[in-house]
């Protein structure tokens, strides 16, 4: 087997294969050639060459988010580590154990003028777990290093043993970087300058990195559960909100448990991944019309808990931010073994404890409340659960129509990955079958990388993998389609509008081409043409008629992944979700 003739590049391949790290996402250069060699030399690991690196970092999440395991993702110096950041921030956020290893130039190469060289050392600052810049070797390029920074030999310690401290260091590093990925789920950058010659080869490993074994300390802090239980039983009204969650990460009995508590009423998203009948999956549908009505202060104290608890990570419904900011619970617990975040501005305790152990340890000192909380909040629900009924049968194709009818056609059993801006919040207000696992980056939010991400996540999944997205976010994100391993069962609904649809929804909207050019953004880009080159099957829809008809084809087995286009009249979209509002009021 070929090793890199670069001792710190051995040590990372030994340190990432220690540690059971198999995924790596190598995108193609020179300075990473040593990682490069020896990362596809081992059998051990798959590797993935992805050209663009802003692509190949949400490729890497993807996959990573998916499997709930470190994934490595690969790059040259130079600018190619920056087109990573949108991914470091998004798995940051979203507490996706993303390994970023660059290569980098020598410390005495960069600010000289040297090309493909940035400073790149802790590049990532704001927004990682770990940052380790390794030392650069002396025992590889030794003359060359000389003439260039020959102070690096001024010790008394001879070469050997100062590569021996180099080592020691470096290993120190990698097991600091390597371990908070795995244990705290977190995103971290391991940064390497190598000296030429760069693809030089040995037969056999030429260093012995010490791996220290993981250190699983227990990060639960006493929690006083007798004490937060006596709160509970006093309290008439109880609030759960749960956002992005993995699927069935929450033990169906104890969601059986507060589903059917009088005093509780729970909150979902179509990212939470959690239903039960007796939940509320559409946040806005509830809050929309207590801000249209009349006496809305009055409704919205009748609604506002003495308890609120949130758990998973962040919430898409801005009316929900927006009610309890004003309305503030008196309580506000939030449930996350790592961080909570103060969303609310009403932040009281963060339980650092997963929320099966929450719910575990609760229901030990918790009595059923008599309440009428749930069952007016429940006949709410029943209204505009018949209103939207009646509103759907009653407009013509528009967004709306198209969410309905895509949300209610997805095969069982699919993972479902959703795009940001107005994709994910229309797919709020839509029934989805429980059987589908849901996925979106919420960390940051951004339309950047969903095509890519789901195309990572869905090489490891049992089952197709489909991605609704909207034409701005897909064709901002193409490049996730450049590459050979995009699955037959790889599917992606295109809600064509004609540019960013949520801008005419959002306050501050005005028919004028400024606002059509820099805010909407008005494009007529084919998506065929894309498609072809790219050859991937497109179906085409533009009303309720062919949009079923298309549907009946879309999911059968195929020799390619498919893509149905979905075209929307752009100008009456925002009329007609934003009336739904109205209606169901």
């Amino acid at each position: 087997m070929k090793y890199s003739s670069i001792p710190s590049a051995q040590s990372v391949v030994f340190h990432c294969k220690s540690r059971g790290i198999r995924n790596v996402v190598i995108s193609p250069g020179s300075r990473n050639a040593p990682l490069t060699i020896g990362f596809t030399n081992d059998p051990y690991f798959s590797c993935y060459s992805i050209v663009d690196e802003r692509s190949a970092g949400f490729f890497a999440l993807g996959m990573a988010q998916h499997l709930q395991k470190p994934v490595i993702a690969v790059c040259t110096s130079g600018s190619a580590l920056l087109n990573y950041y949108p991914a470091v921030a998004e798995a940051f956020y979203s507490d996706i154990p993303l390994v970023i290893i660059s290569a980098d130039r020598p410390g005495y190469k960069v600010d000289i003028g040297d090309g493909q060289t940035i400073r790149q050392e802790s590049i990532f600052e704001k927004h990682i777990g770990y940052t380790a810049n390794l030392k650069q070797d002396i025992n590889h390029a030794s003359d060359t290093i000389k003439g260039f920074e020959p102070s690096l030999f001024l010790q008394e310690a001879a070469t050997d043993e100062l590569q021996l401290q180099i080592q020691s260091f470096n290993d120190n590093e990698l097991n600091n970087a390597l371990c908070l990925a795995i244990l705290e789920n977190s995103p971290v950058h391991i940064n390497i300058p190598f000296e030429e010659p760069l693809y030089d080869t040995e037969e056999d490993v030429t260093v012995s990195p010490e791996c220290i074994p993981l250190s699983c300390e227990n990060n639960h802090e006493k929690t006083n559960w007798e004490e937060l239980g006596q709160v509970w039983n006093k309290s008439a009204k109880k609030m759960f909100i749960i956002g992005v969650n993995y699927p069935d990460r929450i033990n169906s009995d104890y969601l059986n448990y507060i589903a059917n508590e009088e005093s509780v009423i729970v909150f979902t998203e179509v990212t939470s991944n959690v239903h039960h009948q007796n939940f509320f999956p559409s946040i806005d549908s509830i809050i929309a019309p207590i801000e249209k009505s009349e006496d809305r202060d009055v409704k919205f104290k009748e609604l506002q808990p003495n308890i609120l608890v949130t758990m998973g990570g962040l919430i898409v419904s801005k009316k929900i931010k927006a009610f309890l900011r004003k309305f503030k619970p008196e309580h506000h617990w939030h449930i996350h073994n790592k961080k909570a975040y103060d969303t609310f501005f009403s932040l009281t305790k963060h339980i650092k404890t997963d929320e099966n152990r929450y719910f575990e340890n609760m229901m030990k000192h918790t009595t059923e409340v008599r309440s009428n909380y749930y069952e007016t909040w429940s006949r709410v629900k029943e209204k505009y659960l018949n209103r939207r009924k009646t509103y759907l049968n009653e407009i013509p194709f528009t967004d709306f129509l198209a969410f309905h009818i895509i949300c209610a056609g997805i095969p069982k059993g699919y993972q479902l990955h959703l795009a940001n801006s107005s994709t994910v919040r229309y797919a709020q207000l839509f029934d989805l079958d429980p059987s589908l696992n849901v996925y979106c980056n919420r960390g940051t939010s951004g339309i950047d990388g969903s095509t890519s991400t789901a195309a990572g996540s869905s090489i490891y999944s049992v089952s197709p993998t489909l991605l609704i997205t909207g034409d701005l976010s897909f064709f901002y994100d193409s490049n996730g389609l450049w590459n050979s391993y995009l699955r037959n069962d790889l599917r992606i609904i295109v809600i064509n509008n004609g540019g960013g649809g949520i801008f005419r929804i959002l306050p501050g909207k005005e028919n004028t081409q400024n606002f059509e050019t820099f805010f909407e953004t008005v494009q007529d880009l084919e998506l065929k043409k894309l498609c072809a080159l790219f050859k991937i099957n497109h179906y085409e829809a533009e009303d309720e008629s062919s949009l079923k008809s298309a549907l009946s084809n879309f999911y059968l087995p195929s020799d390619s992944p498919q893509l149905l286009e979905v075209k929307t009249p752009r100008v009456l979209n925002d009329k007609i979700l934003l009336n739904y509002f109205d209606f169901i009021s």
